[in-house]
């Protein structure tokens, strides 16, 4: 069996911790590991299982792969999306990729699941019925009149611990939902599936052929670069785009359902993230520098400043670098709506941190002014920005911590703690840590234009020239 971990999605419910650039899946929301980290190291004590391809946005391929080589997991290939077109082609190209027999394993990249050998126990159980060529969901048993998730109906034919799937039914209203409660018959779609990869490019074939061609034209013409699969955008962008469930699993007449009781949660809100969260004896769960006076049933989360409550109840308080979220938890929902009029503000807070990752390290940026910028950067052991120059900006670098190789024009110079050097305008530069610990600076930017657009590159060992 192979896994393909999906870890498309914006995460924007979850604003102003997960952003564009860096959504849930790839933050430690509900451990010490990521939530992508937690999804394959939940896979562990399950025999059979193959190293995992992974699905990813291109933007987010390098902290993909350096999170997978934190837990010591080497996928057996990184696919690229250039443009998000929804779960069915992620998946198709999962599926070309592999022999037709190779079970598939989907499992999006940002699930809760509390209880692992129950999970263990459903994924063995749909292995089986994979091989004999049925299409597996996972229902999860419902344990509320939930209003947010769609749900599968069962049908009362049964093979072994799977049920026919009767139908797929959109998010209901709440009194639909205490029906469907009520019957019985009822899971919520929890978006895994398990299936041979010949059989759900037959099942394609059949009900989306024009997806199927271009997916398979776009793998066809795709390239290698580094551990990544990288896909042409001019070809997957004319993709139809389409989930799963609505370009196959609702259209097969080989669809079953396993019913999954393993406190799954999708963390779609910060009602569920409080749900799923160890929590103190007032009922508030908190992370960070919080002290909570008189205060209930709340979410407290302080990245840097004290935060303080008094006298408050059902509140979602969440300080980040640049940002703070006040919020019921019943409207959570509707940061959704903030995230989107910041995006058409052209905020940057949409998208970014004031810390943003780079396969080199990050940078911080921690003052800025209409002429200068002040960043705080760390370059990893052995990493090496691009050869570069700017046309609008100067840049005068202070080494903190470690050892700098820099290239300025012909020179290269070696620069230690304590030890400054400025590039000028106009200038081919480019910055490399030869050493063995972080090397750590500050950065003085000053020019009339200060945007991450200013630059060209002429040599870059992370393909972005």
């Amino acid at each position: 069996m192979i896994p393909v971990i999906l870890s498309g999605g914006s995460g924007t419910r979850l604003w102003p911790l997960s952003r564009g650039q860096y959504p849930k899946q790839f933050l430690p929301l509900v451990s010490e590991r990521t939530m992508i980290q937690e999804t394959v190291l939940r896979l562990n004590g399950l025999k059979h299982i193959k190293p995992p391809i992974a699905v990813c946005n291109e933007d987010h391929r390098f902290m993909l792969a350096e999170q997978m080589w934190e837990i010591g997991v080497k996928p057996a290939s990184i696919i690229l999306e250039p443009v998000g077109k929804n779960t069915a082609p992620a998946v198709a190209m999962a599926a070309l990729s592999v022999a037709s027999d190779d079970v598939l394993l989907i499992l999006p990249a940002d699930h809760v699941i509390a209880d692992c050998a129950a999970f263990h126990q459903a994924v063995i159980a749909a292995d089986t019925l994979a091989r004999q060529g049925q299409l597996v969901t996972f229902g999860i048993v419902p344990t509320q009149p939930e209003i947010g998730y769609g749900y599968i109906q069962r049908s009362q034919s049964q093979q072994g611990e799977a049920f026919k799937v009767a139908a797929f039914v959109e998010k209901p209203d709440a009194e639909t939902a205490q029906r469907y409660i009520d019957s019985g018959d009822f899971y919520w779609n929890s978006g895994m599936f398990a299936f041979k990869a010949g059989v759900y490019l037959d099942e394609l074939a059949k009900f989306n052929p024009e997806m199927l061609k271009v997916c398979r034209e776009a793998l066809q013409s795709a390239q290698q670069d580094l551990d990544f699969t990288r896909i042409g955008k001019d070809i997957f962008s004319t993709c139809p785009a389409d989930s799963i469930d609505y370009a196959v699993m609702e259209k097969t007449a080989n669809a079953v359902v396993i019913p999954l009781d393993a406190g799954w949660n999708d963390v779609g809100s910060w009602t569920a993230l409080w749900e799923v969260t160890p929590k103190d004896d007032a009922g508030n769960a908190v992370f960070g520098d919080v002290l909570a006076v008189d205060t209930e049933n709340s979410y407290l989360y302080s990245k840097d400043k004290l935060v303080a409550a008094i006298g408050v109840q059902d509140l979602v308080i969440v300080e980040t670098d640049d940002a703070l979220l006040v919020a019921s938890k019943d409207k959570v929902q509707e940061v959704k709506a903030i995230v989107d009029f910041l995006k058409s503000q052209k905020r940057s807070e949409a998208d970014l941190h004031r810390k943003v990752y780079r396969p080199w390290g990050h940078y911080d940026s921690v003052d800025n002014g209409e002429r200068h910028q002040t960043k705080r950067i760390l370059v990893k052991p052995g990493a090496k920005l691009s050869l570069q120059k700017h046309h609008h900006r100067a840049e005068h670098w202070i080494i903190v911590k470690g050892t700098a190789l820099v290239t300025k024009g012909d020179q290269q110079i070696l620069l230690a703690e304590n030890e400054s050097i400025y590039i000028p305008l106009g200038t081919v530069h480019c910055l490399e840590n030869p050493g063995v610990i972080p090397l750590e600076m500050v950065e003085v930017q000053s020019g009339s234009y200060l945007g991450e657009d200013d630059i060209v590159r002429f040599q870059d060992q992370y393909g972005r020239v």
